[in-house]
């Protein structure tokens, strides 16, 4: 699904003049890396304040940390997405909500936000899924009307702009990953979060570093997420790249459509005019349920594809005592089984992509 190695190959030189900086200074934790690479990512996203943090997850759960809810507030969620934002929610003893999904785009169903909504609910938290963003207008109109946090999951879709800002920097915190797959990905785990907000800031930065601003003066409860050194110096030399690599992502996307979009019995990813698409993943819909049967009939060429996600959030057993439904999530669970995602990623060779597709175009003709 990825070439993680290859691309490593093509900026070798610069990646381990980086990482062999961190060793010979021995800055491991809390390095001038860290600090640079901050700088450089939050001047890309145009944002004041980009806190580094351990991982995707971390950032989820400092971002509700740093909001001061309580026990028993409610948090809304897409039914359909990774399993981490109602893990925190869940953690930190808050309720998720859980709301269908577009059909189109897989992002949160603005429309479904109002029947979800209750006096409890104090946050929501879309989800830019697959490389595209969510329908921030209505989200965000709706949660200013509502008095509603905004925290944004731009893990899937950092580089993304929804009309001119980017993923991540248009509610009230933004959260993202550097999972070694991501876009931007490190050679281990990291994520980050980014706010306008200077107060919001402040306390991320104390909750993220075991709740201190100054060092054994603990001001509230926090937690120890830090980006390493070596993670931030990889990082560094990649975000160099990242639009590069969107733009290699996006053009390995337009062939897929191109040779796909006539098989009946598949939908093949939408874009939609408000957003730009990175392309993390290049999802399909897989009707009439034979997706199953197609991922076994590529994995039988070789070919690797992948399920996300085979079980929306309602259905998932963790969940299930502390969940509230409020509505239809027909979209959600369909989807769930008939995406497959193909093989997408900055490494991608065009013969490659030719014989997927011709393997996909010929379990339709056979069957």
């Amino acid at each position: 699904m990825v070439d993680l190695k290859g691309q490593y190959l093509k900026i070798k030189d610069e990646i381990d003049a980086a990482m062999a900086e961190v060793i010979e200074s021995s800055a491991f934790i809390n390095g001038p890396q860290v600090t640079r690479f901050a700088a450089h990512l939050a001047g890309y996203l145009d944002i004041p304040h980009l806190i580094p943090c351990a991982n995707g997850t971390d950032a989820l759960q400092i971002a509700l940390m740093a909001l001061d809810l309580k026990p028993g507030d409610e948090v809304i969620v897409p039914a359909f997405t990774y399993v981490a934002p109602a893990e925190v929610i869940g953690l930190l003893g808050l309720v998720p909500v859980p709301v269908d999904v577009d059909w189109r785009n897989f992002n949160m169903l603005p429309q479904a936000l109002e029947q979800a909504y209750s006096s409890k609910t104090r946050a929501v938290i879309p989800v830019h899924l697959f490389g595209q963003s969510a329908p921030m207008d209505p989200i965000l109109e709706w949660a200013q009307k509502h008095g509603v946090f905004v925290v944004e999951d731009a893990a899937q879709a950092l580089g993304a702009t929804h009309k001119e800002q980017r993923a991540g920097c248009m509610g009230h915190i933004g959260c993202t990953s550097f999972f070694p797959s991501k876009n931007l990905g490190c050679y281990g785990d990291g994520g980050a979060l980014m706010t306008k907000d200077f107060k919001l800031a402040e306390r991320i930065k104390m909750i993220a570093n075991h709740g201190q601003r100054k060092k054994y003066i603990h001001e509230l409860l926090g937690c120890n997420s830090r980006l390493d050194s070596l993670q931030a110096a990889v990082l560094d030399v990649k975000l160099k790249y990242l639009d590069a690599y969107a733009a290699a992502r996006y053009a390995a996307a337009q062939r897929y459509t191109a040779a796909l979009r006539e098989i009946e019995g598949v939908v093949c990813p939408v874009e939609e005019s408000y957003s730009s698409h990175v392309y993390h993943q290049y999802t399909l819909r897989v009707l009439h349920g034979r997706r199953d049967d197609l991922k076994r009939h590529l994995a039988a060429s070789g070919i690797p594809a992948m399920i996300y996600y085979p079980m929306p959030l309602n259905q998932q057993q963790a969940f299930a005592s502390i969940i509230r439904l409020t509505g239809t999530l027909e979209a959600s669970e369909q989807l769930s089984k008939e995406v497959l995602s193909l093989p997408i990623h900055t490494e991608l060779k065009l013969e490659e992509q030719q014989l997927i597709c011709e393997q996909i175009k010929r379990f339709f003709q056979n069957n």
